[in-house]
């Protein structure tokens, strides 16, 4: 275990001048707030607080100071910045002022799931699968949708533009004390994935943020950006976050094969849990108006409540043939709060169980069309609104819905191509 005076050890060691103490806000943004070794005392009191309206992006006021709580499981030095003068970071829990959890924090959203699961006698291993795309920036240093590679699925240099930074991230992650699993160009051009290996439910979704944090850090250093936007590009495959699930009990995996042979009972019940709430579950995996061009796609992305041990395009894939035997959602994207969904996910899988909850057979029905359609399903979903809590969800839901009414006024340019000569 990490205590906090083995990080001023080796703040002190190794000159780190400026530490990060990171949190994320609702929305899935990494928010930080930057010390000198200085504060650090200060910071291991819980004394550093910030503005709760940063918890929001700045979409609604709240006039409530919440303090950082720094995880020392969690400090990392970035090896991507200066080796002199070096800039480490920590990620906090949000507390209010008399330390108990804020329950509007992401992060205490999946630490209260995961209780609930271990008091149950359950724990889960989570690993992630990120897609993203790397574009060209223009002079002014802005993001762009262009690129001029034309590589594909596992595609290699020269063809792959991407290969040397894709290798300097992976690196990088290692340095950072990242198991990577394997790296590789995706489907569509300028397109690629970076998997790590599954750990703790809880550290995957910081290294969710931390991975998001250092692939875009990296690709500054080439010039380009890195985009985790579900569908950037029209015509090609859009990102997904494929999240795989392991369900602990006693030190056994109960997603092993069972009597049946072909899938455990666990499993089983898990993945009719979640298909059961897939409606619901979209509007946290899949929260942005962007989520849905990707899924509506036709693409090999998910647009069906199903599930099998083969198919490509399914919603739910089941592994047993494999180190770790584990159920794969294929229709979160990277746009999600990693928080938010794995711990929506989870409960989902475990209401399942407790419901003995067969995955479903027959006419499959669709997931959710649009954003607005994903927010009416999570309104009605019990289970969804219950893992974010009554006074989050409401946010969430008024925020969002906000959005799409946002998103419905524009005049887009396919409108005027498509009407304006014809009416």
């Amino acid at each position: 275990m990490i205590t906090p005076n083995d990080i001023l050890t080796t703040i002190e060691e190794e000159d780190v001048e400026f530490i990060r103490l990171q949190f994320t806000d609702i929305w899935g943004n990494l928010k930080n707030i930057a010390v000198t070794p200085k504060q650090m005392d200060k910071v291991f009191k819980n004394k550093f607080s910030f503005e709760g309206r940063a918890l929001f992006d700045d979409l609604l006021d709240c006039d409530e100071d919440f303090y950082l709580y720094p995880d020392p499981e969690t400090f990392v030095i970035l090896p991507w910045r200066p080796q002199q003068g070096k800039v480490g970071k920590i990620i906090c829990d949000v507390c209010h002022s008399d330390g108990t959890p804020c329950a509007l924090s992401p992060r205490q959203v999946l630490k209260e799931s995961l209780e609930r699961a271990r008091k149950a006698g359950y724990t889960f291993r989570v690993n992630a699968q990120c897609e993203f795309f790397l574009f060209h920036t223009d002079e002014n240093g802005n993001p762009t949708t262009l690129s001029h590679e034309k590589a594909g699925y596992l595609d290699v240099g020269p063809s792959d533009f991407g290969e040397n930074a894709r290798r300097d991230m992976v690196l990088t992650l290692e340095e950072m004390g990242f198991e990577i699993e394997s790296s590789h160009h995706e489907k569509a051009p300028a397109q690629h994935e970076i998997d790590f290996m599954a750990d703790d439910a809880l550290k995957t979704a910081d290294n969710v943020m931390t991975f998001k944090f250092a692939v875009r850090s990296i690709a500054k250093r080439f010039g380009l950006y890195a985009t985790f936007m579900p569908k950037p590009v029209e015509g090609v495959e859009g990102s997904g976050m494929h999240l795989n699930f392991s369900m602990y009990k006693d030190g056994k995996n109960l997603f092993e094969t069972g009597d049946k042979g072909d899938i455990s009972k666990e499993a089983a019940c898990f993945i009719g849990g979640v298909m059961a709430h897939a409606k619901g579950l979209c509007a946290v995996t899949n929260p942005i108006i962007n989520s849905y061009k990707r899924i509506i796609s036709g693409f090999k992305a998910p647009s069906l409540i199903d599930w099998s041990t083969k198919g490509e395009n399914s919603l739910i894939k089941y592994h047993n043939k494999c180190e770790e035997a584990k159920v794969e959602l294929r229709f979160p994207d990277p746009a999600a709060n990693p928080y938010l969904a794995i711990a929506a996910c989870i409960n989902a899988g475990l209401d399942g169980i407790s419901k003995n909850t067969e995955p479903t057979t027959g006419r499959p029905k669709k997931l959710p069309e649009n954003l607005s359609e994903a927010l009416d399903s999570m309104v009605r979903d019990y289970l969804v609104v219950k893992t974010l809590g009554e006074e989050l969800s409401d946010i969430y839901i008024k925020v969002k819905k906000d959005e799409w009414k946002r998103y419905m006024s524009q005049v887009s340019d396919w409108e005027i191509n498509n009407y304006l000569s014809k009416m």
